[in-house]
């Protein structure tokens, strides 16, 4: 017999498993995603939350409040890699877990949980990075304004089998979080940019803070759209963070940055850089290959950079 229910869906997934195979060998690899799928069920169950189901190298879990489900997820990000590694060892270090919530309303049967809220929670994780919590803004609204503080918008994004676009929110760390920063040159400019220029397939558009986030990947989807195997559907996400233009890579063959005319190239593995100056951002292979998909990008200051319109 089906019900329906208001609560809060999580959805949790492990990163970097796959290097786990590759290094550990099935057996192993498959014990520690085994017991660390575990821990994240008994960080669940800890804030009164009910797993519903494990997926693989994660699980989906409801919360009756979403105050609960937030508690879980903060809980998570902030212990997870610590506890992890006292009881499983170094190797288990490598692994990062990225979280979707959302609010709302579910049909229950026999055990599972099916609607609207679940679909968004699961196309939302695809658009999360290593160690993020996103969450919809109806999931924000449901909390007390004092539970609302850690959060920061990330303005709206177009979900997978959805018309509208969804608005989305992102946890901040409290004490700090594992998004690798990695900058070459100056690391201190000593201006604050106004704008970043992307091109793609020679056509430049400007953005400033009020049309980002956007995504680069294959799907049509994505604000920039690469129709090439390598890419992932949502290969990276450029937007505004602390100050500066940020690159995360969520994909599964990495996203590469070249800056300016310098020959090193930045590697991101579901990781994360800042922007400046000008260069290119390739996808799913590295710029020096012939090949490459690119898209290039350019920071601007308006006062003394003449931008181009959006076409």
């Amino acid at each position: 017999m089906s019900q329906s229910v208001i609560c809060t869906v999580l959805f949790a997934d492990l990163r970097g498993s796959t290097s786990l195979y590759e290094s550990l060998g099935n057996a192993e690899a498959a014990s520690l995603v085994t017991q660390s799928v575990s821990l994240l069920a008994r960080l669940m169950a800890a804030h009164q939350g009910r797993v519903v189901k494990t997926l693989g190298d994660g699980l989906m879990a409801i919360f009756l409040h979403p105050t609960f489900a937030v508690q879980a997820a903060e809980d998570v990000q902030e212990s997870f890699s610590r506890v992890l590694a006292t009881a499983l060892g170094r190797r288990a270090q490598t692994l990062r877990v990225q979280i979707a919530l959302v609010h709302g309303e579910m049909i229950e049967v026999a055990g599972d949980c099916f609607g609207d809220a679940v679909n968004v929670a699961a196309r939302l994780l695809s658009h999360a990075g290593d160690s993020e919590t996103l969450l919809t803004v109806e999931t924000l609204h449901a909390l007390l304004p004092e539970q609302r503080l850690p959060f920061r918008r990330l303005d709206k994004l177009h979900l997978r089998g959805r018309i509208e676009p969804v608005e989305v929110w992102r946890m901040e760390a409290r004490r700090g979080h594992d998004t690798l920063s990695t900058m070459f040159g100056d690391t201190t400019p000593s201006v604050v940019p106004d704008g970043i220029r992307l091109t793609l397939y020679g056509v430049p558009r400007v953005h400033t803070l009020r049309n980002l986030p956007v995504m680069l990947g294959r799907s049509q989807e994505a604000g920039y759209c690469l129709d090439d195997n390598r890419v992932s559907r949502m290969h990276a996400r450029v937007e505004w963070h602390g100050g500066n233009f940020q690159l995360t890579d969520l994909s599964s063959n990495g996203t590469f940055v070249r800056f300016g005319r310098q020959t090193e190239v930045v590697s991101l593995r579901r990781s994360a850089c800042t922007l400046h100056g000008q260069g290119v951002i390739s996808l799913g292979v590295s710029p020096q290959v012939s090949d490459a998909p690119i898209v290039s990008f350019e920071i601007l200051r308006f006062d003394d950079t003449v931008a181009l319109p959006i076409p």
